[in-house]
């Protein structure tokens, strides 16, 4: 309780007063605005972002993880209806969405263990939950260099995520797009968002430092 009553007087937590519920503080926010503003990856990634809003009717998001959760740097919808829980602020799990399978995909071997003998929640009936399902699950992801989940998060949406790579080659985000869970019932058009997210998340790489193989084949020569 001493803790509590310490990190409310100085502004970083709120407790209110009809449920006793305490949340992100004035001083919390200004911290996480400021980390956001001063973001390299964000900062080199934000016009690649807005270019990929601009091609379609989904939401682009960067993500980073902060240990078990994928939290969301920066989101943009360019067009048509936000989507609800695709804006800035909302984190969830790893294992839910594509772009914490993403991240916990491409983490180390010795975190992703801790992470699948962790709690895991379901947030709705589709929610991967069992340990072998999920790691099977990461393999794929790892084997295909993008995400795709439907209805995991919200019955409603589907997303597809890519990784981020830094100049050393190590995963430190990555790109999501999310749409209406309709759009990937196209073919054409589900082909486009991945298209669209691997483009997105190769740019942002590139802007970083980070060389594709092909072209390091190519100055090799």
């Amino acid at each position: 309780h001493r803790t509590l009553s310490q990190l409310e007087q100085g502004g970083l937590i709120v407790r209110d007063a009809d449920s006793g519920r305490y949340g992100i503080g004035a001083r919390t926010w200004q911290i996480g605005t400021a980390y956001v503003a001063n973001h390299q990856v964000l900062e080199a990634s934000r016009p690649y972002l807005d270019a990929a809003a601009a091609r379609g009717d989904f939401t682009v998001q960067l993500v980073e993880r902060s240990e078990r959760l994928a939290v969301t740097l920066y989101s943009h919808h360019a067009t048509g209806e936000v989507i609800t829980k695709a804006t800035y602020g909302y984190h969830f799990p790893l294992h839910c969405g594509s772009k914490g399978q993403v991240l916990l995909a491409f983490a180390e071997p010795a975190f992703v263990e801790r992470y699948l003998a962790g709690p895991l929640e379901s947030l709705t009936n589709e929610t991967i939950t069992d340990p072998t399902a999920l790691r099977a699950r990461l393999v794929e992801i790892r084997r295909q260099g993008y995400a795709l989940t439907e209805g995991d998060v919200q019955r409603f949406t589907g997303s597809v995520s890519a990784p981020l790579h830094d100049r050393d080659d190590r995963v430190i985000a990555a790109v999501c797009l999310i749409a209406r869970r309709t759009a990937f019932r196209d073919e054409g058009t589900s082909a486009a968002i991945v298209e669209t997210v691997l483009q997105t998340a190769q740019a942002c790489s590139i802007a970083l430092g980070w060389r594709p193989r092909a072209i390091e084949a190519q100055a090799g020569r």
